[in-house]
């Protein structure tokens, strides 16, 4: 090689290397916040993605983690929302869901894409506000966490509840405190993901159990599994055809580790006596769950959505989130933002980063808001000449 190309060769080679730096100095100096402007798996799908659902807000199971989701894909896409009328924040729950109990749905029949606030499963008059094509889905937890959740929620409104020093005393003898008199206010003491199926909590019988679990697998087209949220959210966004930031989420409606009963190793196994008809249900589509995963996405390819997921997940904790983690009722500066709060519950929420331009302070309020205000604030831009929604947050 001549002198000439060797000095040549040296002077591009260092052009490439500085070029390479200015690149890398640049992503570290600008600002973090443009991760929100490119989405993972952006058009990857060739098929359109899912825009009509119905998802089945069972309790106590990260249900408000998957409304937020769902909310914010509502807004992404301009789509409408069957919310509750008036002043309710409910669709009629505890009662069996009717048509009266959604915002316009004598004006917008028809029209509405997402049905997802809690409500008591009545299918004939779901499907009177929901398109044909509507995919129905739902979320179930392992009936152990999810009874020392809803113990420690409802502990001031639950009659079996109220006379209890603790879930493992309850358990030691459930029908001292619990009466099938009092069913609807006991509703969440026994069963109540089958009660929000639209099922009775306090039914016994193989045949009975056999033919509800049939007819939920026939009307619902997937039931998610909360204790694997992750792997949920993954399935649930390549069933639906969606971009993968369209499933990232920051925790919802937990609770401080404080409030958090340990239950001995023989009250797990009375739970599953006492709340049979729901370890019942959580096991048949725990086994569903698995199989859907394997057909659907794969092994391999779910290991490495859920590892980018969850990357997401910390990138935009970093962009969003003062300190990186959730904070407790008194320490929430912005009453926007503080979630409800129940029984002896300490339920988390969060404080946004400061001087965060005003795109990124958008997305980034509507991955942390909670469910009440986020449905107050769609209610308001659905129906701008209703009354806006009261919301008290004790």
């Amino acid at each position: 090689m001549s002198l000439g190309l060797l000095h040549e060769w040296r002077y591009f080679r260092i052009v490439f290397i500085l070029l390479v730096l200015l690149i890398l100095l640049l992503g570290s100096f600008l600002n973090t916040q443009v991760s929100f402007l490119v989405p993972l798996f952006s058009g990857q799908e060739s098929f359109h993605p899912v825009t009509n659902i119905m998802f089945l807000k069972t309790h106590k199971t990260a249900s408000s983690t998957v409304m937020n989701i769902l909310y914010r894909f509502t807004e992404k896409r301009n789509l409408t929302v069957a919310l509750p009328a008036g002043q309710l924040f409910h669709l009629g729950y505890p009662w069996l869901f009717l048509t009266k109990y959604v915002e316009g749905f004598k004006d917008l029949n028809g029209t509405f894409n997402i049905m997802c606030n809690h409500l008591r499963f009545n299918p004939t008059e779901v499907e009177k506000v929901m398109p044909n094509n509507t995919f129905y889905f739902s979320i179930l937890r392992n009936p152990i966490a999810q009874l020392e959740s809803a113990f420690v929620y409802y502990k001031d409104y639950v009659p079996a509840f109220q006379k209890t020093k603790s879930l493992n005393e309850f358990l030691a003898s459930p029908l001292k405190y619990y009466s099938e008199a009092l069913s609807m206010k006991n509703i969440y003491a026994k069963n109540n993901m089958w009660f929000d199926f639209g099922y009775d909590n306090n039914r016994q019988g193989k045949g009975y159990v056999r033919d509800a679990i049939r007819e939920i697998q026939r009307r619902f087209q997937l039931i998610l599994i909360s204790d694997y949220f992750d792997e949920s959210m993954v399935l649930l966004r390549n069933t639906l055809h969606w971009e993968l930031d369209d499933v990232v989420y920051f925790k919802l409606n937990s609770r401080s580790e404080e409030t958090i009963q340990n239950l001995t190793r023989e009250n797990q196994e009375r739970v599953k006596e006492w709340c049979a008809l729901d370890w019942e249900l959580y096991q048949h589509f725990n086994r569903t769950f698995w199989q859907k995963l394997r057909e659907v996405v794969g092994l391999k390819r779910l290991r490495r959505e859920v590892a980018l997921l969850r990357e997401r997940q910390r990138e935009l904790m970093d962009v969003c989130i003062q300190d990186g983690r959730p904070k407790n009722k008194t320490q929430i500066k912005d009453m926007n933002l503080k979630p409800y709060q129940s029984g002896e519950a300490d339920i988390l929420g969060y404080n946004l980063k400061q001087h965060l331009d005003n795109e990124t302070l958008a997305r980034c309020q509507r991955m942390v808001m909670p469910e009440i205000q986020y449905m107050a604030h769609l209610y308001s831009q659905q129906f701008p000449t209703n009354p806006p929604k009261k919301i008290t947050l004790q």
